[in-house]
């Protein structure tokens, strides 16, 4: 399975607004990534932010199943996603 470019983004802000009504989350994912609440508002529809959120998410497979088990998703999709909206410099070869 593959995924769009839009596919990757509305995935992306899936697991936005998943971390934005998760309280205990929301703050961990705040601190990781030093953005503000006006952050979120301003660049929400930009691609590499949306790929922070995503590889938020997939730091932990316990979020990711809790994410996923929220919409429907396949476990793999986030990570999918992920590498979708990261393009060349998501390319790991080791």
């Amino acid at each position: 399975m593959s995924l769009s470019q839009d596919a990757a983004e509305t995935l992306a802000l899936k697991a936005l607004a998943w971390l934005v009504n998760n309280d205990e989350l929301m703050p961990v994912f705040m601190g990781a990534t030093g953005a503000s609440v006006d952050d979120l508002k301003a660049r929400a529809g930009e691609t590499e932010f949306l790929a922070s959120v995503l590889g938020f998410l997939t730091m932990d497979d316990a979020w990711v199943v809790s994410f996923c088990d929220a919409i429907g998703e396949d476990y793999t999709t986030p990570m999918m996603a992920h590498q979708v909206l990261m393009g060349e410099a998501g390319r790991h070869w080791t």
